[in-house]
């Protein structure tokens, strides 16, 4: 028996091909997203990757919206950006087939509101998920007026309008690795740094590594944030003496970076250096009251540098639809979070690893030195990373911890925040459950090496006892 509760996620679908998503499953999908979000005699957006079950999974999907009268907008293979693109510069919903940085085995969707608003079980997926339950169990009732499918192709007005947010005019020529990962980095990377859109390629010397569309991951698992899949890319930005490497999911909405020495450039340095840029850029359009979002997570750097930029630093919770409804909120320019993925309000709030890319891209080609000297003036902390530990008895885990460090103010917001501070010292944890495993997930941060390893190694010690 299919669970739907058991692949529903708190911000999309992620679920096992065959066994939890089938095309019967995705046909029903397709006729709640068209009810839910009252599509009847309305156009909507569906985009695909790369692997073996998206593309007849789409159609699945369109099939499932036509019989409720939807008309699908048909992407075809592209990057989870491009569908927000399409749904922004449309107005239309939109459904993107991915299962990101998840094994091959796995597929799911995306789905956005018109605009690129996302979608997440508190604001519309738990309806379509139910609805779905009910169409894939009692069948779908088409109704009088039956939807059709049709192409679209936005590639070049992607393309185009990335460039437009970034100024690479003053770029001096790099040589960047870009890990693809067989995933979908391998079609967009040659689309907008380079000509394969039709338009001029920028300054850049290009060196490709797995750009081959392979939804069976047979080099390595697109999960950058996992160190074990950078290390080809490491290795390859030494060995052909680039200045900088690039990795993305395999949707390519998230991008990691490494600096010309195969050190990893932290998500958090790389937030705080286009929290400035884009702060600069509409100061320079004449905007005063800016805002920008950085997730809990973050390093303090990237709090007190949008402070020393004058803008408005707010820190949210974890998560890609509660960071996309800050966004609209509060209007920030750009958000934050520790898992790469950046936000711009440009992009209608979405998020986009290829435009923090281009941002990074110009911002090292306009600096009179070496990516890891850029790095290092963004990095003056001390972080853990995140650390997982599997836990029987999160509250009992919890009590442990407000015992073993009494000196700490403590901060109930997504999980608890330990912080103290002294004369010359200061530490920051977060621990946080998982929503979906018994897990949890522990975050430090110090301004001494020492004493960040020093209360991570506590912290690890007291949760997993």
């Amino acid at each position: 028996m299919i669970k739907f509760e058991d692949f529903v996620k708190s911000y999309d679908v992620r679920g096992l091909v065959g066994s939890q998503l089938t095309p019967e499953v995705i046909r029903a999908f397709g006729a709640a997203f068209c009810d839910v979000l009252e599509l009847e005699g309305k156009e909507f957006v569906i985009g695909h990757d790369m692997r073996e079950s998206s593309e007849s999974f789409a159609e699945a999907f369109a099939e499932g919206a036509g019989l409720r009268g939807a008309n699908a907008l048909m992407m075809g293979l592209c990057s989870t950006d491009m569908t927000y693109f399409a749904s922004g510069k449309l107005d239309v919903a939109s459904v993107m087939f991915t299962a990101s940085h998840n094994p091959a085995s796995y597929n799911g969707m995306k789905f956005s509101r018109a605009g690129a608003k996302g979608i997440g079980l508190d604001s519309g997926l738990a309806q379509i998920r139910d609805a779905a339950k009910e169409y894939f169990a009692d069948g779908i009732q088409a109704v009088e007026n039956r939807g059709f499918s049709k192409a679209l192709n936005l590639t070049v007005e992607y393309v185009s309008y990335l460039r437009s947010l970034v100024d690479l005019s003053q770029t001096r020529r790099l040589k960047i690795v870009v890990d693809a990962a067989n995933g979908m980095g391998g079609f967009t990377v040659p689309l907008v740094l380079q000509d394969a859109a039709g338009l001029e390629a920028l300054n850049l010397a290009i060196v490709p590594l797995y750009f081959e569309l392979d939804g069976s991951f047979p080099n390595h698992e697109a999960n950058p944030l996992q160190v074990e899949n950078l290390r080809d890319l490491q290795q390859a930005v030494v060995q052909h003496g680039a200045d900088l490497g690039l990795a993305f999911d395999g949707d390519a909405d998230r991008c990691f970076a490494v600096d010309e020495k195969g050190g990893l450039v932290s998500p958090s340095a790389l937030s705080a250096i286009v929290s400035v840029r884009e702060i600069d850029r509409v100061r320079a359009l004449g905007e005063t009251d800016i805002t920008v979002l950085h997730n809990l997570l973050t390093s303090r750097v990237v709090e007190e540098r949008i402070a020393a930029a004058g803008a408005k630093p707010v820190r949210t919770k974890v998560g890609h639809s509660l960071i996309k409804e800050q966004m609209a909120a509060t209007g920030a320019v750009f958000g934050g979070e520790h898992s790469a993925h950046y936000y711009f309000r440009d992009f209608w709030g979405a998020d986009n690893g290829m435009l923090a890319a281009l941002h990074l891209i110009s911002e090292l080609g306009a600096f009179d030195g070496a990516m890891s000297e850029l790095s290092a003036a963004f990095t003056p902390y001390f972080s853990s990373g995140e650390i997982n530990s599997t836990v029987s008895d999160v509250p009992a885990a919890l009590e442990r911890l407000r015992r073993a460090f009494p000196e700490c103010s403590i901060e109930e917001y997504d999980g608890l925040t330990f912080s103290s501070t002294t004369e010359d010292s200061w530490f920051w944890f977060n621990v946080r459950s998982s929503n979906t495993e018994p897990l949890l997930r522990l975050n430090a941060e110090s301004n001494h090496e020492a004493l960040m390893v020093e209360i991570r190694d506590k912290a690890i010690q007291i949760i997993r006892n």
